[in-house]
């Protein structure tokens, strides 16, 4: 493995750590000792090279698909303007499968293109909204009232639909 490359692997590992709001003490103690902090800290520095199965351990750990620990796959959307509505994903997870599954399925892709894995929240654009709104056949505003009587989206989400429909 080049030295280049190490160190790009390494900030995907360091980036998707952080964005899970871990340190690398808080890795070891999470994985209960099985990932120590140096050893991951010398993987995320390019120091030290990691093995496919490592590798595939970690992504594990993290609960990201393997790919997005790889250089060379860019996550979408970051040139995109700030988002306004904020899933809750720790919500969603309480709400039934038969009502929340094309949501949760939704929710994951863009997790996936965005390489946004901390579990907690997810912002979702105004298209995102509409879209949503097709699968459920609601309207979006219809829709909005659904999610926040779920807990999923905070009642300030109201106002950014307010202003969508202006």
């Amino acid at each position: 493995m080049s030295s280049e490359y190490a160190k790009q692997l390494g900030a995907k590992l360091r980036a998707i750590r952080t964005q899970q709001g871990l340190s690398l003490h808080g890795v070891e103690e999470k994985s209960q000792g099985r990932w120590k902090a140096v050893v991951v800290g010398s993987y995320e520095r390019g120091d030290r090279a990691v093995t496919v199965q490592r590798l595939a351990e970690l992504a594990d750990f993290y609960g990201v698909p393997v790919q997005e620990l790889l250089p060379g796959t860019t996550p979408g959307g970051a040139a995109e303007p700030p988002p306004k509505l904020v899933l809750d994903l720790e919500r969603l997870a309480t709400v039934p499968a038969e009502k929340a599954g094309p949501l949760q399925r939704y929710a994951a892709t863009i997790q996936s293109q965005r390489g946004d894995y901390n579990g907690k929240v997810l912002s979702i654009r105004q298209d995102d909204l509409r879209t949503l709104a097709v699968i459920y056949d609601q309207s979006p505003s219809v829709l909005t009232e659904q999610l926040i009587s779920w807990g999923v989206l905070d009642a300030d989400a109201r106002r950014a639909v307010a202003h969508e429909d202006s």
